[in-house]
């Protein structure tokens, strides 16, 4: 295809607005516009020092306005560094480096380990391919691609194993594929239009000045009319009794709540910094304190977005392993098997020796456990490391399957790349073998298989199962009965994986065969959710505030945790992305209180969510931290970005970053929010019922035709000492 048909493989951006249309944008408030006609009339009758304060109040909060919108409004330069910058591309028979900007759909290009994806691409053949696209899609781990998998055009996108995306990363393996849409046709465009839709809306703090500025006008309309009505047919001047009247509506005018609610909203920001909440635009400070939805990405919001081992079939036993998240720190609890609860696999357990049929065991002691985790230990290729000085925060570099694998053996105290032991031949991951082996030769000489994978396919290469320290047959009974615990774990939504190993004779040649294995055991594992987010929904709930999972995982995993975190109960399902296309706009906005989980969705499905709540009058906020989650998090009444783990896309979407990534603290800025809320709210009183005493006394005497009993300058001398010196704290 020609480029110049096409256009270039990037991404649209919004034409700039002007600066100077930004500036005037701050001044389209009606309460803005009444202060300013107060500022013009007050320089008309000779107060100038008052004219110039009201004045000054207006300019400052514009500036304000502007500076803060100045820093918005990034999201598609940000979307813009996802893009590969080069390509490896095949054309007239030779593979060639170009730069990503000129593919074209027909393009042939390779992939390997590393590469970010330069465009949305169908894979035309592939080596073990593994693709990160948590950032796309939610997924927890890296998915594995088939080249010859046919799917349904309705598939949703992370089930779409064929496909490749623009802006996700190889995570291993090889292949090569044909590019079928380039720029704004991509997944990562389609994400770019949805950002380039969501227009700004008021803040519920903005739309009710503007009900008030509404009334004050009318209020003052009143007041003219009235009084300069029954001031002439009085017999007065026609000048003294207009000045009389448009002076007694300028006291109805409160020219210090914007610079009140200027100072409570920045004072209130700096105290969510001090709690972890930074707030990127002001009027958001406000909105957190009226929120009563908050619908959360699962992936890196309510989890951790770090595999965590958490259950272990070895020998015939089942150990449940304590800890979470890459840090390799917990223990290793036996579990008696007429005691496991249904949700061992998510529930975090106190290691209680012999209570609930838990007992804390020494993994060296349990010979067959030790076989297992050093079987996962050995076919890994993935490294486990301090991040920085901090003891309990870990990376893992590599595949996080494999890393939770190393975490899991270094708390038995086995380290995974002893240089010891080395690996003399590995068979690499393969979509179609569905396992990985390696040999490894020990200090003594001799070499061991080490072999992992899908339970199903492992078992069948089994003869012989590790069990009281030794090698037995594996009868068909045994198989039936590790499957039975394969299913029974991965009903509790755990990621299983089988290990195996085969002593490896040097006599017997160079013979790599993945058979005649024995089976070591089963390992289960879940990207846990964080330990404060079950604290933190309890407290939504109490607060009045629902909370709802939207994420593109598997429905399995999100049902498992949502129920484990309590946003949802034993009877409430999991509504999926191609279910939810089924499903009308209207009649979503009629169900969506009924729905707390959603899987399997895409972008545009966690925008609809979002904005059903929001015709229903809710204030929503929306957490999230993959590009998937901008137009979402872009649209909700107050977007919230993950600090750490969140891409830049998200964060330039947002409203607010998390600090700490932590759920909880979102529950904290919102309890911040409704005290500056109240804050204003209680100034707002205070200033129109000390306006209205004026104002009353004033009218009423004209009312009655006494003289007027305050003269203009003593009732702005009035105000400026109630402003100055008797005011409430706001800032409490």
């Amino acid at each position: 295809m020609s480029l110049t048909r096409i256009g270039w493989n990037s991404l649209a951006e919004a034409p700039p607005v002007p600066r100077w249309k930004k500036l005037i944008g701050q001044f389209k408030e009606l309460v803005i516009w009444i202060l300013i006609v107060a500022a013009i009339i007050s320089g008309a009758m000779g107060e100038w020092a008052d004219a110039a304060a009201i004045l000054a109040i207006v300019i400052v909060n514009g500036i304000i306005g502007y500076l803060q919108e100045e820093k918005a409004g990034r999201a598609l330069a940000a979307l813009q560094k996802l893009s590969s910058p080069m390509a490896k591309v095949i054309r007239d028979g030779t593979l060639q480096s170009v730069p990503a900007r000129e593919l074209v759909p027909g393009d042939r290009i390779e992939l390997e380990a590393g590469d970010n994806i330069p465009a949305d691409a169908r894979l035309l053949i592939d080596f073990g391919l593994r693709i990160q696209e948590a950032a796309l899609t939610g997924e927890s781990v890296p998915v594995d691609k088939d080249a010859v998998c046919v799917l349904n055009e309705t598939a949703p996108l992370g089930d779409r194993r064929n496909m490749v995306y623009m802006g996700t990363i190889t995570a291993a393996g090889k292949a090569s594929a044909v590019v079928v849409a380039t720029g704004m046709d991509t997944e990562l465009g389609h994400i770019a239009g949805l950002l380039q839709r969501s227009e700004p809306e008021p803040t519920p703090l903005q739309r009710r000045l503007a009900e008030l500025g509404k009334v004050l006008v009318f209020v003052c309309l009143v007041i003219v009319v009235v009084i300069f009505t029954l001031q002439l047919l009085r017999g007065g001047k026609l000048l003294e009794t207009l000045l009389v009247s448009v002076s007694l509506a300028v006291a109805a005018v409160p020219e210090g709540l914007p610079a009140v609610v200027t100072l409570t909203l920045a004072l209130g920001l700096q105290r969510m910094v001090k709690r972890n909440a930074l707030v990127r635009k002001l009027p958001s400070v406000e909105t957190l304190g009226s929120v009563t939805v908050i619908c959360s990405d699962k992936t890196g919001t309510l989890t951790r977005n770090e595999m965590t081992v958490r259950e272990i079939v070895a020998g015939g036993e089942q150990f449940q392993v304590t800890g979470a998240g890459y840090a390799p720190h917990g223990e290793f609890l036996k579990i008696d098997r007429s005691h496991v609860r249904q949700n061992v696999g998510t529930e975090e357990i106190a290691p209680r020796s012999g209570e609930h049929g838990y007992e804390v065991v020494n993994a060296h002691e349990q010979t067959d456990l030790m076989q297992a985790l050093t079987t996962a230990a050995r076919c890994n290729n993935a490294t486990v490391s301090p991040r920085g000085d901090d003891a309990d925060s870990w990376q893992v570099i590599g595949d996080p399957t494999e890393g939770a694998l190393i975490v899991a053996a270094l708390k038995a105290g086995i380290e995974a790349h002893d240089r010891a032991y080395h690996i003399v031949h590995e068979i690499p991951f393969d979509s179609e073998r569905k396992a990985m082996s390696v040999v490894v030769r020990g200090p003594d000489g001799s070499s061991v298989m080490h072999t992992k994978g899908a339970p199903e396919v492992i078992l069948a290469k089994c003869v012989a199962e590790r069990r009281g320290g030794h090698a037995e047959p594996l009868t068909a009974e045994r198989r039936q009965q590790i499957m039975q615990s394969n299913s029974e774990m991965a009903s509790r939504a755990l990621r299983v994986l089988a290990l195996a190993y085969r002593d490896h004779s040097e006599s017997s040649g160079p013979e790599y065969d993945e058979a005649d294995l024995v089976f070591a055991g089963l390992v289960g594992m879940i990207d846990p959710p964080r330990e404060e987010a079950k604290d933190a929904v309890k407290r939504c709930r109490a607060a009045g505030i629902s909370p709802v999972m939207i994420t593109g995982d598997h429905p399995e995993t999100a049902l498992a945790i949502a129920r484990e975190l309590q946003i949802a109960g034993n009877e409430d399902r999991v509504v999926t992305g191609q279910e939810l296309d089924a499903i009308p706009d209207d009649r979503l906005k009629a169900q969506v209180d009924q729905i707390a989980v959603y899987a399997r969705v895409s972008a545009e499905h966690k925008l609809r969510v979002v904005n059903a709540w929001k015709q229903r009058g809710q204030i929503v906020a929306m957490t999230g931290d993959g590009v998937n989650d901008a137009p979402a998090v872009k649209a909700a009444d107050i977007g919230i970005a993950m600090g750490v783990t969140g891409t830049d896309v998200t964060k330039e979407a947002s409203d607010m970053v998390l600090t700490d990534d932590n759920f909880a603290s979102i529950v904290n800025a919102v309890e911040e929010g409704r005290g500056i809320f109240d804050n204003i709210q209680k100034f707002v009183h205070y200033l129109l019922s000390c306006n209205a005493g004026e104002v009353l006394l004033m009218f009423f005497a004209a009312l009655i035709g006494w003289p007027v009993p305050l003269l203009a300058i003593q009732i702005l001398w009035i105000k400026r000492w109630l402003w100055g010196w008797n005011r409430p704290n706001v800032t409490s």
